[in-house]
Order: C-alpha cells, then sequence, then structure tokens
C-alpha cells in the first residue's frame, strides 16, 4: 500500500469510532493485530481485540475523534488526535498521539500515547 492508502485506513478507522461498533473497529486488524494502549498491557488477536475494545465502549454513549495531524513514512502512520467521548453524562476530551504500523491493507500494531490522568480526572469531575 502506499502511504497515502495508509493514511486513509487510518483516517477510517479513527471516523469508524464514532459509531461505536467494536465488530467494526476489529475489522481494521490484522489477524494478529496489536493495539498497545500504553498505560496498558498490549492485547493482540482479533478475538481479544474484540472482548477488549467492547469493553472499552460498554458505558461509552458517543465519542467523536478529530484528527489534527497525520503524517506517514512507508508503513508507518502517526496520526496526533483529540478523541472527544462522552461515557453516561461524563464529558472525556482526550489529546493524544497514536502511531499504526499498517500491513497489507490492515493494522498489524496500534500504539496510542496519552496522559492517563487526563482520562481519570475527567471521570472523577
Amino acid at each position: 500500500m502506499a502511504h497515502d492508502d495508509n493514511e486513509q485506513l487510518v483516517r477510517d478507522f479513527v471516523a469508524a469510532w464514532s459509531r461505536l461498533d467494536a465488530d467494526e473497529l476489529v475489522d481494521f486488524f490484522a489477524e494478529d493485530g496489536i493495539y498497545h494502549n500504553m498505560p496498558m498491557l498490549p492485547v493482540s488477536g482479533k478475538a481479544n481485540l474484540r472482548t477488549f475494545i467492547a469493553a472499552f465502549l460498554k458505558d461509552w454513549t458517543r465519542t467523536d475523534w478529530e484528527i489534527l495531524n497525520i503524517a506517514s513514512s512507508g508503513s508507518i502512520v502517526f496520526a496526533e488526535r483529540v478523541d472527544r467521548s462522552m461515557l453516561g453524562e461524563r464529558s472525556v476530551d482526550l489529546p493524544c498521539c497514536g502511531v499504526f504500523e499498517i500491513e497489507n491493507g490492515k493494522i498489524k500494531v496500534w500504539r496510542d500515547y496519552f496522559d492517563l490522568a487526563t482520562y481519570t480526572r475527567a471521570l472523577a469531575d
């Protein structure tokens, strides 16, 4: 895939989060894909990813992820974002940066970097 195709895949993946559909999101990953939400241990394989993402989404009532900057080099895509989510009546705006490794049109590895305290503070208020 050309880097423009890789960037579009990441754009499509980011947009898909607004539909809150774990099955759709997992379809973006390779069979042995890995998601490493950096404050936590990595999750690998589609079955584990589906369970993890579904649990993550269970309390979300809405989410919209805004890409601020996106850049790629070969199979690597960097996407700086603000993830705006509603967990019930609680609003969380989380600045983060995702690093995606793309292989054969699928996400092979996704690492997300963010400040966990920003997320937990928003839920505690």
